[in-house]
């Protein structure tokens, strides 16, 4: 007597879940530092207005604080968490090796090469987990340029007791201008970066998601 036996399909298996691109700290620390900059940047338009060092003023539609001691209160509470997230950021990224890995190896001629396939629409984003050496400048421009705004601000805050401090920066006025240049190249960095999560949707998903 024959015995037929059938053959039973492998069980199906489970969809392979994505890689994690942006670790769950990564996205916190990212979205504090967006609230934290939006209130120093909103709420230092205010200050300036009540000092100028140029010849304009900021719309008061565009700052927060409604005047200059409320505009001091707000400025203040975003540089505290500025300064504590900002460190968290970065010593997770120099613990996990992070930072080596996504912002190095950088050099002029690679950012000018990835520059100049990105004006000629070249530069192709197949792997969110790895950053063009544009980025990877710019990146790095920002966390240098917010250690600046930071130290240029406390010698603003504090001419006395960090008179050391705002010696570095040519003194009180000098410590301003710096202040303002390096806010004006903040703003500049993140009208960027709009642009181009505007042009790479998903890295704006990412970041949400992390995957």
């Amino acid at each position: 007597m024959t015995t037929i036996t059938k053959s039973v399909p492998p069980a199906a298996q489970p969809p392979a879940r994505p890689a994690t691109v942006q670790p769950w700290w990564l996205r916190v620390t990212h979205w504090l530092n967006v609230l934290a900059v939006v209130v120093m940047v909103m709420s230092g338009w205010r200050i300036y207005n009540a000092s100028p060092i140029f010849p304009f003023r900021f719309p008061n539609e565009i700052t927060l604080g409604g005047w200059l001691g409320g505009a001091l209160q707000w400025h203040f509470a975003a540089m505290w968490l500025l300064v504590a997230n900002g460190l968290i950021y970065l010593t997770t990224n120099a613990a996990s090796g992070r930072f080596l890995r996504r912002f190095f190896p950088l050099t002029p001629r690679g950012v000018l090469h990835d520059l100049f396939a990105a004006l000629r629409g070249r530069l192709t984003h197949d792997d969110p987990r790895h950053y063009n050496q544009v980025q990877r400048a710019a990146y790095l421009f920002a966390v240098l340029d917010l250690v600046l705004l930071v130290a240029s601000g406390l010698a603003i805050w504090k001419p006395v007791q960090l008179g050391w401090l705002c010696t570095l920066f040519g003194g009180f006025q000098g410590a301003r201008l710096v202040h303002f240049i390096a806010m004006a190249g903040l703003v500049g960095f993140v009208v960027v970066h709009v642009a181009m999560v505007a042009l790479v949707p998903r890295t704006l998903r990412t970041m949400i998601t992390g995957r």
